[in-house]
């Protein structure tokens, strides 16, 4: 893979991961027009580089929460930090059983089909078409939420889905705080992205030559600084309920794939 090659995906990433528009989406679309079959060989290897550079962007941006939720797992008491902690892991359960238990079956499902992908943002657009109009955002996030926010999060799998918007915009929906919202979908995913870059590292699937390292700190570097940006932009975004143009752009993507892989 060349250096400009890393650095679309890189951008790519770094922006979509945390921008509901789908990041396994978009990277699709682009590894499909940018030439599949001469990806294919590298693509693993740089998809996990891809998302520890994310993965380390959430960490930055979100490193005094992180603490305080490993404090709170340590302490074990019946305070704040330790339920927020709870809840984060029990949001991971859903999306941990169906990544070992149906990944591969999924994964192979939807593996260069931009038809899929496309009516996946469709439902995308829609979902963060309808954050923008629930307004009684008093509910709490317990631990019952924690768990509906997990099951969406387990439907992100699908190439097309967004994480992000799917995790906020079923909390929101739930008529949680956009601001914690926001914060929880973030912070739900980082042990998942270390959990997944594992499987993927120990599958034994991944290759890679001398020359692909400049590649693949080229885009690490560009997922990193697009990653830290994009997400302080999004929090934002949620507080200001603007999502709904995100949905417009998925509206919009998802019919031209669509139009694309007939």
């Amino acid at each position: 893979m060349d250096i400009i090659n890393a650095i679309i995906l890189g951008i790519i990433q770094g922006l979509t991961e945390f921008l509901p528009v789908s990041s396994s989406g978009h990277l699709e679309i682009a590894k499909s027009i940018m030439g599949g079959d001469k990806l294919a060989s590298e693509s693993m290897l740089m998809t996990v580089v891809l998302h520890a550079a994310t993965a380390l962007s959430t960490i930055i941006v979100f490193r005094k929460d992180i603490v305080k939720i490993f404090q709170g797992l340590l302490e074990f008491e019946n305070n704040n930090s330790f339920k927020f902690s709870l809840k984060i892991v029990i949001s991971m359960i859903p999306a941990v059983l169906i990544g070992l238990l149906f990944n591969d079956h999924l994964t192979k499902l939807f593996e260069g089909s931009l038809i899929l992908v496309g009516f996946c943002l469709i439902i995308t657009g829609i979902l963060l078409l309808l954050t923008d109009y629930k307004h009684d955002l008093s509910k709490p996030l317990t631990l019952k939420n924690a768990l509906f926010i997990g099951l969406s999060q387990a439907f992100a799998i699908l190439p097309g889905i967004s994480r992000s918007g799917a995790t906020i915009s079923f909390s929101v929906l739930l008529g949680i705080n956009k601001e914690t919202a926001a914060k929880f979908s973030f912070l739900m995913v980082v042990p998942l992205i270390l959990g997944k870059m594992g499987q993927d590292l120990l599958s034994g699937n991944i290759t890679n030559n001398e020359e692909n390292y400049s590649s693949l700190i080229i885009g690490f570097l560009a997922a990193f600084i697009t990653g830290i940006l994009a997400c302080k932009w999004m929090i934002k975004l949620v507080k200001n309920s603007k999502l709904k143009y995100f949905s417009y752009y998925c509206f919009l993507i998802g019919v031209i794939s669509i139009i694309l892989s007939l």
